[in-house]
């Protein structure tokens, strides 16, 4: 199972239930790597979505304890174990943990492959993800050339985990 995952300098991811900074390179690959696949989403994630809806040309299962919550064109699970039902006739590599930060703790310990957006900077945030250059037990498969947008420099690497578990 994938995860994939925008961060900056010290590993934040948000803030006040916001992207750090919008970047269309890094939305382009996130769009390459999730189509035709399946993604796994909180709701507030979900709710961030452009017009709040699904994305398309991907199963969007969405995790939420709202047991009232319903959304046309997701998939809602309740648990965990809910979703792990769910994708279990899926191929593991179809499968992208995209968020929030909830979501990326729950998942952390499943998922083999980490699809990171490097940003170089750093910016006022509340919600980081597990850094992976100290967490130990991941090494960089790949890495790309340096990108750069409005002013704003960041790599696309792909982390996998090296560790028997």
């Amino acid at each position: 199972m994938n995860s994939i995952v925008v961060v900056d300098e010290n590993w934040a991811i948000g803030n006040e239930g916001r992207l750090l900074v919008h970047l269309p390179g890094d939305l382009k690959y996130y769009k390459e790597k999730t189509t035709g696949n399946h993604i796994i989403v909180g709701r507030k994630t979900l709710e961030s979505f452009p017009g709040a809806k699904p994305l398309p040309n991907r199963t969007n299962i969405v995790l939420t304890r709202d047991e009232n919550y319903s959304k046309d064109g997701c998939m809602i699970c309740h648990s965990v174990e809910e979703v792990m039902d769910f994708i279990s006739a899926f191929d593991a590599e179809s499968i992208f943990v995209a968020g929030g930060a909830e979501i990326y703790r729950e998942f952390f310990d499943i998922c083999d492959t980490f699809f990171v957006t490097k940003i170089y900077d750093k910016f006022k945030a509340d919600r980081y993800f597990p850094d992976l250059d100290k967490e130990g037990g991941f090494e960089v498969q790949w890495e790309s050339e340096m990108q750069e947008e409005k002013g704003v420099k960041y790599r696309f690497f792909k982390y996998v985990r090296s560790n028997n578990r």
